[in-house]
């Protein structure tokens, strides 16, 4: 099969990598010359572990490509999917649109056959119709089918989601359009991978916002009842492994923390929300969700502070991890942003260390000193905190941060430690949803 990718993003990027190594050939395009510049030269604009390897072998073998031509790149495909970004609108939050109408009006202008034109980014219930309607208008008995089929990548897993995913939803009710996207991803059905979900188009589009409303609701319970378990001497970690073990509830998604960022759960629980609203079906749950998870973030900057004794003024904290979640530089609504404006608020210096995000946070956040290591971040700081769970800091020297530390203060937001270690190597630990130390 011929395919064309319209975006290099996150989910273009991966998904067009993958497509050209299940043997498909594969043309990515996007307007952005200096981006596909460095795709030539193997330079990823993300990060995303085994992705610059997946794509320099499938470059060389000749099923993946790079274009700025549109036109070329859709020239004789068998299916055009639209992967650009779909950002939240300022004023309302609802997904903007702007990029995957403009992309289908410029594929309906260059087609020369009648192609499969499939939306993969993330869109509000209703995105096909208006791609179909742009479609006809533009080009007139092309004969071209708009289909949905949402991503559901995990960054930092991406690769190995798209080769052995959950579930492939599709959205059409069309046979020949049904057919094409049968043969897209056959290579699946060989490694007895997951099963294709036919449905029709608006409910493709819903089950990807609700998917993610979903999951956030199920991260945002169970930081609220960590609250409830440092009240009432519970442990959360317990509580998690003994809801988690009921197969109709499940393990995942059930870790207290400091809230949900990235560049998903918070722009489409926004956006379906504006879509109820649009419909006047109030979505009351996810409503509180996003209340609960956007004061949640601020509140752990808090946590530090009491346990700093309730003054952080001219005192200095470690910051470990950045990013929203490890194995990723995306820095988008990550927690540890407002975990940091809290404290530098309560007039504390910041010190920060993360393996790949060091880039990307430096210009969201003014007035912080950015560390080469998690030790040199520790020296001489008054608090340590762990905000994101990079697998480099599951390990660490506790003994030798408990040496260098001012005041041997460890705030564990993802409860990486035991407290019985953390207290052998002289740390005081302060995690989430634990019991407070007699």
């Amino acid at each position: 099969m011929r395919i064309a990718m319209i975006g290099t993003g996150y989910v273009g990027l991966v998904s067009g990598a993958c497509f050209s190594d299940f043997g498909h050939d594969v043309v990515c395009v996007d307007k952005d010359a200096r981006k596909i510049e460095l795709l030539h030269q193997n330079v990823m604009p993300i990060y995303e572990p085994g992705l610059a390897e997946l794509v320099a072998s499938n470059v060389k073998a000749g099923r993946l490509t790079f274009t700025t031509d549109l036109a070329e790149g859709i020239k004789d495909a068998d299916a055009v999917f639209i992967a650009v970004g779909t950002p939240s609108r300022r004023g309302d939050g609802h997904a903007d649109l702007s990029y995957v109408y403009a992309a289908a009006r410029e594929i309906g202008e260059n087609l020369n056959r009648p192609s499969v034109i499939v939306t993969k980014s993330t869109v509000p219930v209703g995105t096909g119709d208006e791609v179909e309607r742009i479609i006809a208008e533009v080009a007139p008995g092309s004969g071209a089918k708009v289909v949905s089929n949402p991503e559901f990548l995990r960054e930092g897993a991406a690769i190995e989601d798209f080769k052995r995913p959950d579930r492939v939803v599709v959205g059409t009710d069309d046979e020949d359009a049904r057919q094409v996207m049968r043969d897209i991803y056959r290579p699946l059905s060989l490694n007895q991978s997951a099963p294709l979900l036919f449905t029709g188009r608006r409910t493709s589009e819903l089950i990807k916002y609700a998917a993610n409303a979903f999951l956030a609701v199920k991260i945002t319970f169970i930081n609220e009842i960590a609250d409830l378990c440092e009240t009432v001497g519970a442990d959360v970690q317990e509580v998690s492994r003994g809801i988690g073990m009921d197969n109709r509830i499940g393990g995942k998604f059930l870790h207290a923390g400091p809230g949900y960022g990235g560049s998903c759960f918070p722009k489409d629980t926004l956006a379906l929300l504006k879509t109820a609203a649009d419909n006047e079906t109030p979505l009351r749950i996810v409503e509180a969700t996003v209340q609960v998870n956007d004061a949640r973030k601020r509140a752990m900057g808090r946590k530090v502070i009491k346990a700093m004794g309730g003054d952080a003024y001219g005192k200095t904290i470690a910051v470990l991890g950045l990013t929203f979640k490890p194995n990723t530089d995306d820095m988008r609504d990550a927690p540890s942003l407002s975990v940091i404006a809290a404290l530098q608020d309560a007039g504390a210096s910041v010190r920060a260390y993360d393996p790949e995000g060091v880039e990307q946070a430096r210009p969201m956040l003014p007035g912080v000193e950015f560390c080469p290591s998690p030790y040199a971040a520790a020296e001489g700081a008054d608090a340590l905190v762990i905000v994101t769970e990079w697998d480099e800091f599951r390990a660490l020297d506790l003994k030798r941060i408990a040496s260098m530390l001012k005041e041997p203060l460890l705030v564990d937001l993802r409860n990486i430690y035991p407290p019985a270690e953390a207290e052998r190597a002289g740390l005081r630990l302060v995690g989430v949803g634990k019991p407070s130390p007699d």
